[in-house]
């Protein structure tokens, strides 16, 4: 008897231990595919995002940054590639000089170019709004220098020394790189100035090669370069000037903005004259910069350049 009652005992044991096996594996596996799903629509909603987006984006948080951080220009603070406004400039007697520094080793930078028919457009409005103000305490980007930073194979932060051979090993990288390029159509999405005193002009593209492919090929074609570069891979810039100090000659009204007001309203101002502005990119240069930011500051440098290969549709 007592055998009968220890077997059904165990009979029942197991059928209940079989249930909440099974329970268990079946709840695993729902919840392991929930998981799945729930990665994968992430995955989809994070890679749905067009370039594009990415940029405007991107351009938003840029246009936040002189609320967030302040006029840090007017301070004497840094710039956007961790060098002082001192290491770039002096400012005596109300005049702009450029501080040419040698680079060692030199940089090499590859940019896009901008002609001089979108670039001088541009820079007439940015000095017909800015030099009323600013008179001397300001520095204009050369409008035949206007280009878009793309990728580095050396630059300040982190140099990477090259032999004469491995330079010409690196143009002639750049220049089956450009072989593929097809012409960028781009257009002005917006203007900002951030806190360290740079005026951007911040670009979409309409047709043409996106900057994240042109990017990705150099580094593929650039193997040695540094793996942190400077700015994100979307990002498509030109920078028009640098202020350096305070505004001047302000009427009675304006003297009631603050400094930031103020700033806000001249960026408005360009941003009403230029905000749309199309442009044609067909030319990447590869730059050896001899002097730190020599694109930037009119120094010592060595460019290679080379016309895009893809012919446009």
């Amino acid at each position: 008897m007592a055998k009968v009652k220890i077997k059904k005992w165990w009979t029942r044991s197991v059928k209940i231990t079989a249930i909440w096996l099974i329970s268990a594996l079946t709840f695993f596996s729902l919840l392991q595919i929930a998981l799945r799903n729930s990665m994968n629509r992430h995955t989809i909603s994070t890679s749905s995002i067009s370039n594009a987006e990415r940029r405007s984006i991107l351009y938003s948080k840029m246009a936040e940054d002189l609320d967030e951080n302040g006029a840090v220009f007017l301070k004497h603070g840094e710039t956007s590639q961790s060098l002082s406004l001192s290491d770039l400039f002096t400012l005596k007697d109300e005049i702009v000089t450029p501080v040419l520094k040698a680079a060692n080793p030199p940089v090499r930078a590859n940019v896009l170019h901008l002609s001089t028919e979108f670039s001088d457009p541009i820079s007439e409005a940015v000095k017909n709004i800015f030099s009323p103000y600013f008179d001397k305490a300001i520095w204009f980007q050369n409008s035949s220098m206007y280009h878009c930073s793309m990728f580095h194979a050396s630059h300040h932060i982190a140099p990477v020394p090259a032999s004469e051979t491995e330079i010409e090993s690196e143009v002639s990288a750049v220049k089956s790189v450009a072989e593929a390029i097809c012409p960028l159509h781009i257009v002005i999405d917006r203007v900002v100035l951030t806190s360290t005193g740079v005026l951007l002009g911040c670009w979409q593209v309409v047709s043409g090669s996106d900057p994240v492919t042109i990017r990705a090929k150099l580094k593929s074609a650039l193997p040695r370069a540094p793996q942190k570069q400077l700015y994100n891979e979307a990002m498509l810039h030109t920078s028009f000037a640098r202020l350096l100090g305070s505004p001047k000659k302000l009427t009675e009204e304006e003297k009631k903005m603050s400094d930031i007001q103020f700033f806000h309203y001249l960026v408005d101002r360009l941003n009403n004259q230029i905000r749309g502005l199309k442009a044609k990119v067909s030319e990447v240069w590869y730059v050896e910069e001899y002097d730190l930011l020599a694109l930037a500051l009119n120094g010592k440098m060595k460019t290679h350049k080379f016309n895009f290969g893809c012919s446009e549709v």
